[in-house]
């Protein structure tokens, strides 16, 4: 056990966590779980999603036994279990304690870009969908309880310098870098959840994390006060980017 590390990489929707995964997984030493919560979320939510009868029934929807299973023994020849969470996906009710027995880490993005997404789905997208509400609680959490700052990677620093940006994560968490962490192979994985068919085709298709492109497209009138109050959390997670 002391030779394993447990990564927990939050995130909120529209982000580049699913090749975050990919580029984890292609690791020998690393096995991965993607979004662990997401049974228990849908469950005891009210929100429609693709597939979330058939979701409920495959995943465990109790989160205590979730949150037990992340921090179980690993697999022989495995040292790195790399844990791709959605910050939406923890709701208030679930405690928080067995997070101080992981690596938490935090990706982040524009949020003009993350709502610019969101509205060709979701037209009127809540505060809470964006999931930044809560990346900012989970990280004050951690902040707090062990004294330390948490490592936020913006999206934005891996496309644009994708080696550079996960060289700057693993010395931050003191775990070598790897080139397979740049180059994987294109389809599905076993490890994908179920909601994958709906969710994953462009990342299927890649290889590699896509080359970041400037994005001058202009937010949607009535997006603009949610843009507001996203832009002030986004800023009390930005300050702590990590820098090469």
């Amino acid at each position: 056990m002391m030779d394993s590390r447990y990564i927990a990489m939050w995130s909120g929707p529209r982000n580049i966590s699913t090749a975050m995964m990919r580029s984890w997984e292609n690791r020998a030493d690393t096995i991965v779980v993607d979004e662990p919560f997401y049974a228990h979320y849908l469950a005891n939510t009210e929100y429609e999603h693709p597939a979330k009868q058939d979701i409920i029934a495959h995943y465990e929807n109790d989160w205590r036994k979730v949150a037990q299973q992340l921090i179980a023994p690993l697999p022989d020849g495995i040292s790195i279990y790399y844990q791709k969470h959605m910050t939406h996906h923890v709701l208030p009710h679930m405690e928080k304690d067995w997070m101080l027995n992981v690596t938490n880490c935090f990706l982040i993005r524009e949020p003009r870009r993350v709502l610019l997404s969101f509205s060709k789905v979701i037209p009127n997208p809540t505060i809470e969908q964006t999931g930044l509400p809560q990346q900012v609680e989970l990280f004050e959490f951690v902040h707090h309880q062990t004294g330390q700052v948490p490592p936020v990677l913006s999206a934005k620093d891996v496309l644009v310098n994708p080696r550079g940006a996960l060289t700057t994560l693993c010395e931050a968490i003191n775990i070598p870098f790897d080139e397979a962490m740049l180059l994987w192979r294109a389809g599905k994985r076993d490890s994908d959840g179920i909601w994958a068919k709906h969710w994953y085709k462009s990342v299927e298709a890649s290889t590699e994390f896509m080359f970041y492109q400037d994005d001058n497209t202009p937010i949607p009138e009535h997006l603009g006060d949610i843009l507001a109050e996203c832009d002030d959390l986004y800023q009390q997670l930005e300050q702590y980017r990590l820098l090469k």
